[in-house]
């Protein structure tokens, strides 16, 4: 089974809250392995301390199972539930300490020993939860039970062989059982991914890391809780552990032939929490749901792409809702996004087209963007589609609408033969060197041959070894971590890469899809990549990155 760098990505399992992981903040690295709660944040609990007489230690990490192996012994974690993971010391001692001190007596984490059947209870302010440690095989010996303020507080295992559960509680819970052996709970996890796996990849002719991006989609899914009331696979497990409003697009997409009713929970949850004027938040995750942005309308060409991908009568099943949300969240662009008088649609910030600190928005934050303008073009033309069978009598106006936006985007946004942005006050011009502009090859067909050309032209002058970088490295505004401003990203190479199919570029759409795979090979599926040295930026466990590299490696497999 495939092993990986628990410095990238983090161990955990289909279903939790939890992961165990060195990544324990934004950016911030510890030594040890900590157990993190993504309930209310990230937020670090316990900190795993293996106690080896001096000898080294080394960590091995596979879906199944986390282990510490020293001349000493071995420590071994695996998840027994979502809530609980059971963790088994053979010659080898662990220490477990309070990943945060109390500050005051209502902050922090308090430690104390349940008279209720003898656990050590470890309570968290800051995820608002319990840690219950259950002694199955050997004992703990307790410091610091019922301290305040900064004291230590951690549980040890008195001997060498020993087993225990650690799980996260709402409450008090009944207390800890299992009917499963600590190596029944592991081949359970094995196999549990295994078929998983077996689905998402498809079949022996997935690229090399293909088990991997699945181990990556596999361990960020969540079990519903709070305001994710369905089952998420959240960006990340590291800092990034919320389900953005069009990242989730992605993920619905690599899961649509492998977990069908997976996929369409993907692509329905920000719906759940759709505004009354139609507008999606722009984030969700366990304890929030933000509305101070949105993402952009791509939702309409996903669900084309979607309900090709997924069983007809799944797609008939649900075809209704998905029109009346995408209809709700079309006419909040048609509604709420348009200056009187003007066709086209707009930005409030670059958070709302999902590129946040790209060069367009650099000459103004409120601009009518051609990217913008081309999606609500094709999820109009979606509409258009779901109506004939939904709403025959709105399937006229879906298509008025849709030759509207795009006539004023040909003649608004067009400089040349180039498209452009436009500040929506004074009407600059914004940077033409940033990808963002070139998004519109998605709608290929609907452009004209000359408009097409120029944005075959762009993409190209984009490309380095590794892909379409966001900011030609040339301008003067490139930054090789500069977020949008630089960094080659999955989602923008993938959505080139399928316009580029759609504009009957297969060669150089193959090309985009050959230097993306080899740079998640080479590199992981971190959130963003260096477009000059194609090393790894920010949250090294990125789920979407995973999704487009499976995406393209389905194409791949295809061809045998």
């Amino acid at each position: 089974m495939t092993a990986f760098d628990l410095d990238q990505i983090p161990f955990s399992a289909r279903g939790s809250w939890l992961s165990l992981s060195r990544v324990v903040g934004l950016h911030q690295r510890a030594e040890l392995v900590h157990l993190v709660s993504h309930t209310t944040g990230m937020h670090p609990a316990l900190a795993f301390s293996p106690l080896a007489d001096g000898a080294a230690v080394e960590i091995e990490a596979t879906p199944a199972a986390l282990r510490w192996r020293s001349s000493a012994g071995v420590v071994e974690a695996a998840f027994d539930r979502a809530d609980a993971v059971r963790v088994r010391g053979r010659g080898m001692r662990m220490r477990f300490d309070a990943a945060a001190p109390g500050l005051t007596p209502f902050t922090g984490h308090y430690l104390y020993v349940t008279p209720l059947d003898g656990s050590v209870v470890l309570t968290s302010y800051e995820s608002g939860r319990r840690y219950r440690i259950t002694p199955i095989e050997g004992t703990l010996a307790v410091t610091g039970a019922e301290a305040l303020g900064k004291s230590p507080r951690f549980a040890q295992t008195d001997g060498p062989d020993w087993e225990l559960a650690i799980e996260e509680l709402e409450s008090v819970g009944e207390s800890y059982s299992s009917s499963r052996t600590f190596d029944e709970v592991v081949a359970a996890r094995a196999a549990e991914f295994s078929a998983y796996a077996g689905r998402v990849v498809h079949d022996e002719h997935a690229p090399p890391a293909a088990e991997l991006a699945a181990y990556v989609l596999w361990s960020a899914t969540v079990a519903p809780v709070g305001f994710v009331g369905r089952e998420a696979v959240l960006m990340s497990k590291h800092w990034m552990d919320k389900v953005w409003s069009w990242d989730h697009c992605f993920n619905a997409l690599a899961l649509a032939r492998a977990d069908p009713r997976a996929a369409i929970d993907q692509f329905l949850l920000p719906f759940d929490h759709q505004a009354a004027d139609g507008a999606l938040p722009d984030s969700v995750t366990h304890s929030e749901v933000l509305y101070n942005f949105v993402k952009p309308p791509i939702h309409g060409w996903v669900w084309s792409e979607l309900r090709q991908r997924l069983p007809a009568e799944l797609v008939a099943e649900v075809t209704g809702e998905v029109y009346a949300r995408v209809a709700a969240w079309t006419r909040f662009w048609l509604d709420r996004r348009r200056a009187p008088g003007s066709a086209l649609p707009f930005y409030e910030h670059g958070n709302d087209s999902g590129w946040d600190n790209a060069t367009v928005f650099d000459v103004a934050r409120v601009v009518e963007s051609p990217d913008l303008a081309a999606f609500l073009v094709l999820q109009l033309d979606e509409l258009a589609r779901l109506a004939a069978s939904v709403a025959p009598d709105e399937e006229p106006g879906w298509r008025a609408e849709s030759a509207r936006v795009l006539a004023a985007m040909l003649e608004e946004l067009r400089d040349g033969d180039r498209l452009v942005a436009r500040a929506v006050a004074g009407g600059g011009v914004a940077s033409v060197t940033s990808l963002l502009t070139c998004l519109p090859i998605l709608a290929a067909d609907r452009l004209p041959t000359e408009v097409v050309e120029a944005l075959v032209a762009d993409i190209d002058a984009h490309l380095t070894e590794f892909g379409p970088a966001t900011e030609l490295v040339d301008s003067s505004e490139y930054e090789s971590d500069g977020y949008w401003r630089g960094p080659i990203w999955a989602p923008s190479t993938y959505l080139i890469e399928q316009g580029l199919r759609a504009a009957g570029r297969l060669e150089l759409a193959d090309e985009v899809s050959a230097r993306f795979r080899r740079l998640c090979e080479r590199s992981g599926f971190a959130e963003n990549f260096d477009a000059l040295t194609g090393a790894g930026l920010r949250d090294r466990a990125y789920t979407w990155t995973a999704a487009v590299y499976l995406l393209f490696a389905e194409r791949v497999a295809r061809r045998y």
